[in-house]
C-alpha cells in the first residue's frame, strides 16, 4: 500500500478543470468526447476519483468511469472485496489504487477530487456529508437516503459547501434514452391530460429464519453496521447466483441488506428510486410531493408492533404491495409489486409503457407520422445528453453546476417511497404536507422521518 498522499502536491494542469466558470442555462452543459468527459483535452486534465463501497454496483460505476477519471483509491470494509477490486482497477487503468478499510483516509487526501459511494444505504448520508465537508464532489448510488431527514441534511450541506452531487439514478441519462423519450411524450401532451401513472417495481421473497453464524473472514462487521444498531451477523449457507452472486442467498448483509429496514427500504427504495423518479419528472412533480399515501394492500414477512418488526432473524421489508399516491393535478400514482417492471403512463388520449428494454404503445407508434420536435429530448435533459451518468457528473464538476440527478429532485420523489414504507409499517394512510415536508397530524408516523445513529458513528459536522 502506498503512503497516505493527503499532502501530495497538486498538478495545476490536471486540476484546472475545477476552475471552470459556472454559467446558467443549457449552454453551461459540456458534452463528452469518445474517450473522456467534455473539456478534458489531455490525460493531465482528468479528475481523480475514489470509490467507497465496491461490491456489485460499486464496481459497476467504477468500471464505467475509467474512461473519464483516474482512480487513486478504493475503500471497503471487506478485505476480500477490496483486494479483488484493487486488482481489477490496476489491470484496467495500469496503475494500482491505494486501498483502505476506513473511508475517512480517502477524505483526508487533498489529491482526490470526487468520491463515488456505493455502500449499503444506511451509510450513504454520513459518508456523503463528510465528503462534501472535506471538499469532495460526490456521486452516490440510489436510494440516496435511509430517511427523509437525511435527505434534508444532504440538501443543506450541498448548499453550504457548493459541491457538485450526482445521484446514481442513471435512467435519467442511459437506457438508450427510452425514459427521456417517455418524459418528452408526456410533457408534449401525447397522452392528453395525465390521469394515472403506474410504477411496477416487483416484490421480493420472504426469508427463512436466518441463524447467527461467525462473521466471514475479512469482513469488519462492526464497521459494516456503522450507524445502524449493533446486531449479530446472520446467514444461511446457500449462495446467491447471478448478479451479486457468491454471497449467502439469505443474510443480513451483502446483497440482502436491501430486505431489512435497518439498512434499506426493500423494493420501494430500490427499484422505486428509479421508476418513481421518472414518473415524477414526467408529470412535473419533481419539486413537490404527494398529498396522501395509502397502502391499498400489502404483505409484510414478519409481525410488526408500533411500526417495528418483533423478530430480528428474518427479512422485514414488504414482500408485495399496492400503494396509491395522490399527486398534484389529480394524478393518481400506483406503486405495485405486480405486473411488468416499468412505468405505465395513462391519460385522456392514450397510454404507453416504458422500461429499460422497451417503450411501447400507440403514442409511441404515432411518432412515425408525428415525431417529437428534434430538440425534445435535449429540452427534457437540459442540453445534449451525456455519454453516460459519470460523464454528466464530470461535466457538472467542470461547470460547477448540479448534474441531471440532483439531490433536490431525488429527495422529493424518494419521499414518496419512504412514506410508502412508513404507511405499510403503521398500516394506515398518511397525509403529507409537501411544503413543510412532514406528515400531517400523526406524531407517531413523523417519528419515522428520522433515525438515530450509534453514538460512535454519528455524522461529523
Amino acid at each position: 500500500m502506498k503512503p497516505n498522499q493527503k499532502n501530495a502536491p497538486r498538478n495545476p494542469a490536471r486540476r484546472s478543470f475545477i476552475k471552470g466558470v459556472a454559467t446558467t442555462g443549457a449552454a453551461a452543459v459540456l458534452y463528452p468526447s469518445v474517450s473522456r468527459a467534455a473539456g478534458y483535452v489531455s490525460p493531465n486534465d482528468r479528475p481523480v476519483f475514489a470509490t467507497i463501497g465496491l461490491r456489485n454496483q460499486g464496481w459497476t460505476i467504477t468500471s464505467k468511469s475509467f474512461k473519464f477519471a483516474d482512480f487513486a483509491a478504493l475503500a471497503d470494509v471487506d478485505a476480500n472485496v477490496l483486494g479483488t477490486n484493487v486488482e481489477k482497477t490496476e489491470k484496467a487503468q495500469k496503475k494500482k489504487p491505494d486501498a483502505y478499510k476506513d473511508y475517512r483516509k480517502i477524505l483526508d487526501r487533498k489529491d482526490i477530487d470526487a468520491v463515488m459511494i456505493a455502500t449499503p444505504d444506511h451509510w450513504h448520508t454520513k459518508i456523503a456529508v463528510e465528503a462534501m465537508l472535506a471538499g469532495k464532489d460526490v456521486y452516490c448510488e440510489k436510494p440516496l437516503t435511509l430517511t427523509i431527514a437525511e435527505g434534508k441534511l444532504i440538501e443543506k450541506v450541498v448548499k453550504q459547501t457548493g459541491r457538485v452531487f450526482q445521484v446514481g439514478t442513471m435512467q435519467r441519462t442511459e437506457s438508450d434514452l427510452r425514459f427521456l423519450q417517455a418524459v418528452a411524450l408526456v410533457q408534449h401532451g401525447r397522452i392528453g391530460k395525465v390521469q394515472r401513472v403506474t410504477c411496477g417495481i416487483n416484490g421480493m421473497e420472504a426469508s427463512p429464519v436466518i441463524p447467527v453464524v461467525p462473521v466471514p473472514e475479512g469482513l469488519d462487521w462492526d464497521l459494516w453496521l456503522g450507524p445502524a444498531p449493533k446486531v449479530d451477523y446472520r446467514a444461511l449457507p446457500e449462495l446467491r447466483e447471478g448478479y451479486g452472486g457468491g454471497v449467502p442467498l439469505f443474510s443480513n448483509a451483502h446483497y440482502s441488506f436491501r430486505n431489512w429496514h435497518e439498512y434499506s427500504g426493500g423494493k420501494l427504495t430500490d427499484w422505486g428510486a428509479h421508476h418513481v423518479d421518472i414518473a415524477c419528472w414526467a408529470i412535473g412533480a419533481s419539486d413537490t410531493g404527494p398529498s396522501k399515501v395509502t397502502p391499498v394492500e400489502f404483505s409484510l414477512p414478519v409481525e410488526y408492533k408500533d411500526g417495528h418488526p418483533v423478530v430480528a432473524d428474518q427479512y422485514n421489508a414488504a414482500t408485495s404491495f399496492k400503494i396509491k399516491v395522490d399527486m398534484p393535478n389529480e394524478v393518481e400514482m400506483i406503486i405495485t409489486s405486480e405486473g411488468d417492471n416499468g412505468i405505465l403512463f395513462e391519460g385522456t388520449e392514450g397510454r404507453f409503457f416504458v422500461n429499460r428494454g422497451k417503450i411501447a404503445g400507440k403514442p409511441v407508434e404515432d411518432l412515425k407520422d408525428k415525431p417529437l420536435p428534434e430538440d425534445a429530448i435535449e429540452k427534457v435533459y437540459g442540453g445534449k445528453v451525456s455519454e453516460n451518468h459519470t460523464a454528466n457528473f464530470i461535466e457538472g464538476m467542470k461547470a460547477r453546476k448540479q448534474p441531471i440527478s440532483d439531490v433536490w429532485t431525488h429527495n422529493r420523489m424518494l419521499e414518496i417511497c419512504h412514506l410508502s414504507n412508513i404507511a405499510m409499517r403503521l398500516n394506515r394512510s398518511l397525509a403529507w404536507d409537501p411544503v413543510k415536508r412532514e406528515i400531517v397530524g400523526d406524531a407517531q408516523a413523523n417519528s419515522f422521518l428520522s433515525r438515530e445513529s450509534r453514538k460512535e458513528y454519528q455524522i461529523n459536522m
